[in-house]
């Protein structure tokens, strides 16, 4: 099931506005910030986060549970999609660069600073530095709208695919320091393996002894974050010129994406290979 449903993914976010629909955070934030608001619970973030994402996980898990025995599972199938749906990352990446490869491609670096920080909340002091923070920025978004909640579901089921994305919710959008640095924690925790799985499979689909070579010091590294390290390995795996402004500099990006688009292909074959053989 767990392949089928990963197909049927693809063909809903090629065809259909059914991520648009599903993607509704306003409740879960809504409760977040009623839990954050109360002050004995507000004094202990693990117990914010248990109640905020263990107990939706576990009302999943429930949900499941219950339907599995009914029809040989196939009630479960729509569930499985929605919620994996529901756990991939906000937004369509390649039209948020939209206006920013459209200045990039002009030469226009101050309104290249500007969309960057209005889009994708990119900040940079020049523009050496600024396409290379959107290089980071495309590579990041990639793999925690994707690859990760990926890796969880293919891991363990839907329940760990959402808990990724709430905790990432948490993490991002919680109103009090110390709430958002557990969530933070946590996320570290849950993206050290699936960020080095997309590092090795850069090195195949890309230029493999350049990540060899950085791999080598950061592979068991607990300090160094996903978005460094997938920002570091995905630029030498895509043999990243130096930052210009002009068409050339808007190509690297493109560059970027395919190695991207070859690395989810790469992840799909061995899911399917995965799935025949189990």
């Amino acid at each position: 099931m767990i392949f089928l449903v990963l197909l049927l993914v693809l063909l809903a976010e090629k065809f259909s506005g059914l991520r648009q629909r599903v993607q509704r955070d306003g409740f879960f934030l809504g409760e977040l910030h009623r839990l954050e608001a109360r002050p004995g619970l507000a004094r202990e973030p693990w117990l914010v986060l248990g109640i905020g994402v263990a107990l939706p996980a576990l009302l999943l898990a429930f949900v499941l549970y219950a339907l599995q025995p009914v029809a040989y599972g196939l009630l479960a199938l729509p569930v499985h999609l929605l919620v994996l749906i529901y756990s991939l990352g906000r937004g369509d990446i390649t039209v948020g660069l939209g206006p920013f490869r459209d200045a990039w491609r002009r030469e226009d670096t101050q309104a290249a600073v500007h969309v960057a920080e209005r889009d994708m909340g990119v900040l940079a002091d020049n523009g050496g530095s600024l396409l290379q923070r959107v290089q980071g920025h495309l590579l990041w978004e990639a793999y925690q709208s994707f690859f990760a909640v990926i890796f969880w579901y293919a891991a363990l089921g839907p329940v760990a695919a959402l808990v990724y994305r709430l905790v990432a919710l948490v993490a991002e959008q919680s109103r009090h320091p110390a709430i958002a640095l557990r969530a933070q924690q946590l996320r570290h925790a849950l993206d050290w393996l699936p960020v080095r799985l997309l590092a090795a499979s850069f090195a195949l689909v890309g230029n493999f002894v350049a990540v060899s070579r950085v791999m080598l010091h950061e592979v068991l590294s607990w300090e160094i974050t996903a978005a460094a390290l997938i920002d570091r390995v995905g630029r030498v795996a895509g043999d990243v010129p130096a930052p210009v402004v002009g068409q050339v500099g808007v190509e690297t990006l493109d560059s970027l994406w395919q190695m991207v688009v070859r690395a989810g292909v790469l992840w799909y074959a061995v899911l399917a290979v995965c799935s025949v053989l189990a």
